[in-house]
């Protein structure tokens, strides 16, 4: 799976704020505790992959849809049937140099990577067996 989110300690963090069905979707039914996941930073300067997290949590409702100060809140979502879904994640490790949605663009062992498409850039998205093992294994 591909994030967005980050972790800098070993802790776990409740990953919460996704408000796009298709990722809610990828978190809560393809998930699971011990994925190894891809940590993609989206506001950082390049954005790109950064380091790897795993999943320490099975799918929970998201406590911030019910916070009415929270901005992420959701009126439409009940506690008795949530709308919105997080795991736990934890930070694994931070690759020593990240590598750029660019680099990722131009890698052709990268080729049929989600992140490479036009338009996908959702917070959760999968990501191969093939492709995360080559990045992990040069990164």
């Amino acid at each position: 799976m591909l994030f967005n989110r980050r972790s800098k300690t070993r802790q776990k963090v409740a990953w919460t704020g996704v408000r796009n069905y298709q990722a809610r979707n990828f978190m809560r039914d393809d998930m699971k505790v011990g994925d190894l996941i891809l940590f993609y930073h989206s506001n950082a300067k390049p954005n790109g992959v950064y380091g790897i997290a795993k999943v320490v949590s099975k799918p929970y409702p998201d406590p911030t849809a019910f916070d009415k100060k929270d901005e992420h809140y959701d009126p439409k979502s009940k506690k008795e049937k949530p709308t919105w879904i997080l795991v736990d994640v934890a930070f694994v490790s931070k690759f020593k140099t990240p590598i750029s949605l660019d680099e990722i663009k131009l890698d052709p062992h990268l080729e049929g990577m989600v992140v490479r498409q036009t338009g996908s850039r959702l917070s959760v998205m999968p990501v191969s067996e093939k492709h995360f093992n080559y990045i992990t294994s040069i990164y």
